[in-house]
């Protein structure tokens, strides 16, 4: 049925992304394949071997003996591969049994190998035929539906290369094909099978003139931790390892400064730096080392925009879409607030001072920024004055304030007391006019309007007001609401309308405009429902943080334990498992960092290592029993700590000289 006043051609108007729930997608970037469940690339949707943004694969479909092997297994063994298993009968025999089972592994880094083994009584000569096909298009191209017809093929070295405008990929093949045929696309073996005997076959694909790819995984150890967890619940370890591998997998390097590594946003639809995402993610796997956090940090303070004007000092980024009851906000804010927060706490986590120093002139510019912004007003405005103020992003604007404040103290900066003052004026401003009453004790208000007036919806934003900051000596940073607000908060959270029982819905379910599939209108947010748990914990509401705690680490089972960025908010029920969204990015950089956000929140791990202290204020209800987390970085060496049942914390490694604080 058609809504009113909108016609079938405008509901038409937006080109469908391609799903991708299904899709196994193998990630090393910049190399990158994606697949249906059979193993064969059809050339349809986004099936094909990328690197760079670019197909340069779309077509590879094996045949045994002129027929497809019936598929049975297809499941990914690391971020970076996958395994398929097909069956198929090939000799005169009268049992159905199949007697020649076909396997592909296939990488993120362009290869694959298709290996055939018998399990035939008799010697098998099995013709292998294996199709090729490319269109060399572009991700973006592809994801729009602007993808052009295939490309003619020639006869190239051990097998077939195309070539269009300028660009051209390559197939090569060990061992060399007995034949290939570049009108068809075909490469053909006749291969020998002893009784029980193997043969395979190995595929290169790569750009043109180009070698073999080298990830950046492959080629920066030491950017994060091999962090594992252990304990009374198997999950938190299934799904640490899931997401440290996931991280890997998304690494980038900066190409002017090819030091400086930093995280793709997500697979497949966002390949390079979003620079908000790019910083949070950095933030939250703080407890995996500062390497990571140093590079991102480097490589967007040379996109900071300097000079003078209203953009002077900030981080930009593009706008992004916040749910149906507000105009679409600004990245570029978020970027630049989170900018100085994790330079603060990489300090805290053992940034080396060098480091520190030399990335404290754009944190200082940000905070400029941030004051010439607010001006003489409470609160920090979206850039454009038509729009509302958001609640959000008042609660980034505070934690920035607070920890700059910090951040300059400490290096005997000027500006620290006018942060404060200015974040005192914000706090006071905020728990008078971004408070709704109501009957049952009231809620934050969303934003408020250009006149001043509050709206009411409550979404899964809402969290970001329990993320305050780590100062020193492992306190947080005050918040904008006062203690009574923030219970009433923290159990707004805990109810069924926001909590799915899977995670943190993006919107409330008993708002306008609710749609569990919505991107920020109610499907469950993995960043968000990680940080509420460590919002939650740190404010001492354990009952409403073990819940949403439990329920993502159950929709992590039924995702592999590799998270998307997001997931159908339906209410869980007895048997229900949870929903995919057809378009989430999978892995996701700040879904995998979040793993690493919820464990750290569960073991209170607060670091301050310019005091040479860690405090430890695990959550006393211990909700997953014993639980250790071994190969964290405290003050850049290996750090592991065990809390037992009774919520009691251990430091079992650490380094030489650090304290552990009260």
């Amino acid at each position: 049925m058609t809504a009113p006043g909108a016609s079938p051609a405008s509901l038409r108007s937006v080109p469908d992304l391609t799903p991708t729930h299904q899709a196994l997608i193998c990630v090393s970037l910049p190399g990158l394949a994606i697949s249906g469940e059979s193993g064969q690339l059809t050339g349809h949707g986004l099936e094909g071997f990328y690197r760079g943004g670019r197909r340069l694969l779309s077509r590879c479909r094996v045949r045994v003996g002129g027929r497809e092997p019936l598929p049975l297994q297809a499941r990914t063994i690391g971020a970076d591969r996958a395994r398929f298993v097909a069956t198929l009968r090939v000799s005169s025999a009268a049992s159905p049994d199949p007697d020649v089972v076909v396997e592909r592994t296939r990488h993120a880094d362009g290869t694959e190998t298709v290996t055939l083994r018998s399990a035939a009584s008799r010697p098998l000569r099995v013709p292998l035929d294996i199709t090729l096909g490319t269109d060399l298009a572009e991700l973006g191209a592809i994801a729009a539906g602007r993808t052009g017809p295939e490309l003619p093929a020639a006869v190239h070295d051990s097998g077939l290369r195309w070539v269009s405008s300028g660009v051209g990929a390559c197939v090569t093949a060990d061992p060399p094909p007995a034949d290939a045929v570049a009108s068809a696309g075909l490469l053909r073996w006749e291969l020998e099978l002893p009784p029980g005997g193997t043969a395979a076959v190995r595929l290169r694909v790569r750009p043109a003139g180009a070698g073999p790819l080298r990830p950046v995984s492959h080629t920066s150890a030491g950017t994060l931790a091999p962090a594992r967890a252990a304990g009374d619940d198997p999950r938190p370890a299934a799904l640490l390892r899931a997401s440290v591998d996931d991280l890997q997998a998304l690494l980038l390097r900066d190409p002017a400064h090819p030091s400086d590594i930093h995280l793709a946003a997500g697979v497949p639809w966002r390949c390079g730096m979003a620079p908000a995402d790019a910083l949070a993610a950095a933030r939250m796997v703080l407890p995996l080392g500062t390497r990571l956090a140093a590079g991102t940090l480097r490589a967007l303070a040379r996109t900071q925009h300097l000079g003078t004007g209203p953009r002077a000092g900030m981080i930009p980024g593009p706008r992004r879409d916040v749910g149906p009851h507000l105009p679409p906000g600004c990245t570029g804010t978020e970027a630049t607030l989170l900018f100085p927060v994790l330079l603060a706490e990489a300090r805290r986590w053992g940034l080396p001072e060098p480091e520190t120093q030399e990335l404290l002139p754009a944190a200082e510019r940000c905070l400029t920024w941030l004051r010439a912004t607010a001006g003489d007003g409470p609160y920090l405005p979206d850039l454009r004055s038509t729009d509302p103020v958001r609640c959000e992003t008042q609660a980034h604007a505070h934690r920035t304030a607070l920890l700059g404040a910090d951040l300059l103290e400490a290096y005997d900066r000027p500006g620290a007391a006018e942060l404060r003052q200015w974040a005192q004026v914000l706090r006071t401003a905020f728990r008078e006019d971004f408070w709704i009453e109501d009957r049952s004790g009231g809620r934050p208000a969303a934003a408020l309007t250009p006149d001043g007036r509050p709206l009411p919806h409550l979404s899964c934003a809402a969290a970001h007001l329990l993320d305050t900051g780590l100062l020193g000596g492992g306190r947080f940073a005050p918040g904008l609401l006062d203690t009574v607000r923030t219970e009433r908060l923290a159990r707004l959270l805990g109810d069924p309308a926001m909590d799915t029982g899977w995670g943190l819905g993006g919107l409330g379910a008993r708002e306008p405009g609710h749609n569990p599939f919505g991107h920020r209108a109610g499907a469950v947010r993995v960043q968000e429902t990680a940080v509420a748990v460590a919002g939650l914990a740190a404010a001492g509401y354990e009952r409403e943080a073990s819940t949403l705690l439990r329920g993502l680490l159950d929709a992590a089972e039924h995702f592999g334990h590799r998270l998307p960025e997001m997931f159908a908010g339906e209410q869980r029920t007895t048997g229900s498992v949870p929903l995919p969204h057809p378009a989430a990015c999978r892995p996701a950089a700040t879904a995998a960092a979040s793993a690493v956000l919820l464990l750290t929140a569960l073991l209170g791990i607060r670091p301050d290592v310019p005091a040479r202290t860690v405090t430890l204020r695990p959550m006393r209800s211990a909700p997953l029993g014993e639980t250790g987390l071994t190969g964290l970085r405290v003050a850049g060496a290996p750090f592991s700590v065990r809390v037992s049942r009774l919520g009691v914390a251990l430091v079992e490694e650490a380094a030489e000289g650090l304290q552990l604080g009260a």
